[in-house]
This record gives C-alpha cells, structure tokens and sequence, in this order.
C-alpha cells in the first residue's frame, strides 16, 4: 500500500491540496478558488470561514479522486498565505471578524504615527521586520478595537488570534499553534529570543491570552478530528509559504535564493544559522525550525517581498478583463515584440521591498495612441520581473557572496517568456525545477521529516531536479537602460496618497 504526506496550500486566491509519494512526485492535486473582499479602498479582507471550508474541501477531494485511504497518509503539512490575520472566539471556533489580509492598508495611519514616535527601529531589532501595516500586529490590534467586547475578551482568554495556519490547525485538530515562522510574520515575535516579545505586546496593546504556542516548523502536533477524513491523521508541518517554498526548493545552504511568482513575488535567501542584518531594508525572518535538530536552533531567512505579482495578472483579467483566462497573458504579451515603452507599476496596495511606500499606487506610463492590449499585457508580465530584480539588487548588495543563480517557482514561474526577461534583467541564471508546487513540496518535507516518511534533508535535496535553465541574453547597456526607466516609473507611483 502506497503512502503519502498531504500538503495542504493555503493561497491567498484559493486553497490547493496535493499528495506526494516517498519521491517527491505528485499523486494528487485539487484546488478550489475563494473570494477577495475590498470593502474600501485599500481594504482587503476574506471570510475566515470561507478559507477553511475551501481548504477541507480540496482536501478531501485529493483523496478520493486519487483513491488514498486516510490510513495511507502518514501526515499533513501546511504551508499558508502569511500575516494574514483571524480572531476567533474559542469556545466555539466561530470567527468574531473579517480576516484581514496581508495585502490590506487600513492600518497604515497607525504605522506612521508610530513611526513619528521613534518605533520602527525597536519593532526592526527585535522582529527583523519593516514597521508596515503588511504584518499582523497593526491587523490584529485594529480587530481588537473594532469587534465589540473584543479586547476584553481577548485578555479573558475567550479569543484566539492567529495567523491562516494557526485558523486551520485549530479546524483540523483543536490546537491553538503557530510556528516559528509564522511567528515571525506577526511584528510581536523577538527572533533573537524566539519568543513572543513582551515590550512589543505592550506597544501594540495585544493581550498575551490571544497568541497562540509557537512550535517547531516539523513536529507532530495533534490529529485531525476523526469525523474530517474518517479516520485521525497526524499533522506534523507547518511553514509561511515562503518558508516552505524555500525549503521544498532544496535551499538549504547560506547563500542560495528562490523568487516565488505567486499572488505576490517573495525572493528569499538562506542566510544561516544567525538574523541577517540587511542595510537595504529587506527582510530577517525566521525560515524554520526542526524539532529533530540536536540544539533546536531555527534556520533565518532574508526576504525581499512584492506585493503584486500574479496578482496583476488577475487585474487584467478581473478589472480589465482583456485576457478570460489567467494563463492567456503569455500569449497576448508575447503577440507584440516589446512593451511599445508602457510601463506598468503594479503599486494596487504600496510598494513593498526596498521601497516600503504604502501610498504609493498603480501606476501606467508611456501610453501612446499606439498603445494596445497587448503592450499592456506585456508590461504586466515585465513588471513582475522588474520589481524581482530590484530585490535581487538588493540581496546582492547585503549578502557576502554573488548569487550565482535564482530558483523560480510558483503558477507564474511556468511562463516561458517572463522567467527568460526575468533572467535578462537580473544578469543570473533562472532554474525552474521539475516540480514548480514548491511551496506544497515544502509543507510536506517538513511535515515528513517529523513522521521520519523520509530520513534526512540531504534525501530531500536529493530530489531536487531542474526543469529548465533560462540563461540570461540581454546586453548590458539594454539591461541598464531599461532598469534606469523602470526607476523613473516607480518614482511616479510613489506617494500617490499624501498628495
């Protein structure tokens, strides 16, 4: 009887299930789309119950339609959209509010006062982090003040915070857990201590009695409620997906570096055993934790983010609606043989790494009379891999050593003419592996190692095999003007909301 670890994907867009064998192949994949709310501009929420139904149900739809009994899925591992924030009361598991997403900026008022009151250097120290209403501390104090009796209820132990992963859990077995690093994401979390920080729940009003325990990224946690999938199964991982992806992309050594191309893109680097320090305002985040590990130390991360990636993709199909499909784009931007000098600034809710703007907005320059839909789409796809190689510049210019190459994953990363631009403008090869799911991948090597579904991390990079090697072809001058032009159109993006 053939066994498996189920990787439960938790996106921002929809929610993914999918089986992998002892080799690492994929025995099974369901997904199922859920909606995005924009109450206000700049809002952005989804119904926690929404997330978690969506997710139970792709679940068990792997399952039965690749004909896998419960008994044969040695654990679940979940890798989950980030910082995005849920309160739910306890007792009953019901949400008391909307689920404020990563991507929302209600809170960004909030950032600058604080920052106005010196701040943001004791929330950097000791998180690693931006103060930006990105993470989950301005989210979750914003609920606290605007659910009714929330506070209260809060300090009295009767509602759970969490993040996505801590949402499911809590669906799937009853624990109230985040890991380390989910923790990370919150801007409440001391990296150094590897604990929750008690200056920063005093700064941010958070009551400790809301936050979850924080465990390991691979350890077993509880079982799934019998009556979910028939029979109880160990859930053994979890990891923010951009964690996960950088563990399923076999980047296991300092120095090496992934650019997910999801929703948003997220470049991040193995920058070992201690907290980067990034002089170009990315980020130091905790990557994992292994509870096998004989000393328990967590492995850090440094991570530049991009707020809108595929996600611009979905504009022009959803706000436009110049492409049906998602997977039109490459098609129509590949019709016209460059972008006719549009540039599109992808900025629908700030910028984020190296910039850090959260009113800057999206912007379009460079339109003329013979502009189409075409150059629009194109500029699109460009974008994605502009604001990747300004991480990448970035990364460069804090890390130690060159990055010698770039692994790419992700829906988007499966766009030939994107992944060959984005290995034009970063001057490095691009490698897209055979298995772009590197995110679920992830989940489920955390998840089992913990089971012992496999013996080491060296037998998981064993795995790792490369798809295809985009080389870059680009000239220098070329490279270098058209980055110089992409400059001047961020320049125009920025601060759109001050004025």
């Amino acid at each position: 009887m053939k066994n498996y670890i189920l990787a439960l994907d938790q996106g921002t867009t929809s929610s993914r299930a999918i089986l992998f064998d002892h080799e690492g192949r994929i025995g099974g994949c369901a997904a199922q789309e859920f909606p995005q709310h924009f109450p206000r501009p700049g809002w952005v929420e989804h119904d926690a119950d929404d997330i978690w139904t969506s997710q139970l149900a792709v679940a068990r739809q792997v399952l039965r339609e690749a004909n896998v009994r419960p008994a044969q899925v040695r654990a679940i591992g979940i890798a989950n959209q980030r910082e995005t924030t849920v309160l739910w009361e306890r007792a009953t598991g019901c949400p008391v509010g909307p689920a404020i997403v990563w991507q929302d900026r209600r809170t960004a008022d909030q950032c600058d006062a604080m920052r106005a009151a010196g701040k943001a250097a004791l929330i950097r120290d000791r998180t690693g982090l931006e103060l930006d209403a990105y993470f989950s501390a301005t989210k979750l104090a914003w609920l606290l003040d605007h659910v009714p009796d929330a506070r209260e209820r809060a300090g009295r132990g009767e509602l759970c915070f969490g993040t996505v992963d801590s949402w499911l859990v809590f669906n799937l077995c009853g624990a109230h857990v985040t890991d380390v690093s989910n923790a990370s994401r919150t801007m409440l979390f001391n990296i150094h201590l590897m604990r929750w920080d008690a200056d920063l729940l005093a700064l941010f009003d958070i009551p400790e009695a809301v936050l979850p325990e924080v465990v390991s990224s691979s350890a077993e946690i509880g079982a799934t409620h019998a009556d979910l999938f028939g029979s109880p199964i160990p859930v053994a991982g979890i990891a923010g997906d951009q964690q996960a992806a950088t563990f399923g992309q076999a980047c296991h050594v300092p120095g090496m570096v992934k650019n997910t191309y999801g929703t948003g893109c997220f470049m991040l680097m193995h920058a070992g055993a201690r907290p980067a320090v990034s002089h170009e305002r990315l980020l130091s985040t905790v990557g994992w934790r292994l509870h096998s590990s004989d000393d328990m130390r967590p492995c850090y991360l440094l991570e530049g983010s991009v707020f809108m990636g595929g996600a611009t993709v979905q504009w022009l199909r959803d706000g436009l609606g110049i492409i049906r499909q998602s997977g039109d784009v490459e098609a129509l931007a590949a019709s016209v043989p460059d972008s006719g000098g549009v540039m599109l600034v992808p900025a629908f809710v700030g910028l984020g790494a190296p910039h850090w703007d959260q009113y800057a907005r999206g912007t379009i320059v460079g339109l003329t009379r013979g502009s189409t839909a075409a150059h629009i789409a194109r500029a699109a796809v460009e974008a994605i891999a502009y604001q990747s190689a300004e991480l990448l510049a970035a990364m460069q210019r804090d890390a130690a050593q060159p990055v010698l190459e770039v692994r790419a994953d992700g829906g988007a990363a499966r766009n030939d003419l994107l992944m060959q631009f984005q290995a034009d403008l970063l001057g490095v090869p691009v490698v897209r592996p055979r298995v772009t799911e590197t995110t679920a991948l992830g989940a489920a090597y955390l998840a089992g190692l913990a089971v012992h579904f496999w013996s080491s991390m060296e037998e998981i990079a064993a795995q790792w095999q490369c798809e295809r090697r985009f080389e870059p072809a680009m000239p220098e001058d070329r490279r270098a003007a058209l980055l110089a032009r992409w400059g001047r159109a961020v320049e125009r993006s920025r601060g759109w909301e001050v004025d």
